[in-house]
């Protein structure tokens, strides 16, 4: 059985909203939208995945809150797990860094708005219970 790899994904929320981050990178998801994030390393903690993917894809300081429930198939053998995450205080503003061209913070009401990956799409349903009940 070949080994699992796991990519972890930031569903991360402020003030109600939940960050999408555009693909520039590989050509066949460029123009897509996904959850920021990236693959675990060897050795390292899935939530420590995401602070530091946080931190060199956006320029962020970022602290996982809690997993969200299920875990969803990428290209094998990797598979993606999201955690809701949020900026830390004094975080400086999130920009794109690393394999992305464009940033949006998104409500509840336009999250459908952006062209999400496909295997994001269900991981982003599962968001949408996450976000406060004032915001939905």
């Amino acid at each position: 059985m070949t080994e699992r790899i796991v990519v972890v994904g930031a569903a991360l929320l402020d003030g109600g909203r939940l960050l999408a981050a555009r693909r520039s990178a590989p050509p066949e998801l460029a123009g897509r939208w996904e959850l920021p994030g990236g693959k675990v390393e060897k050795g390292e903690a899935p939530e420590a995945a995401l602070v530091r993917e946080l931190r060199e894809e956006l320029g962020v300081e970022a602290e996982t809150v809690e997993r969200v429930p299920g875990e969803w198939p990428l290209r094998s053998p990797y598979i993606l797990q999201v955690w809701t995450a949020r900026l830390r205080p004094g975080s400086p503003a999130a920009r794109p860094l690393q394999d992305h061209d464009a940033l949006r913070w998104l409500t509840p009401d336009d999250i459908w708005d952006v062209d999400w990956l496909d295997q994001d799409v269900p991981a982003v349903r599962e968001t949408l219970t996450r976000f406060p009940t004032e915001t939905r």
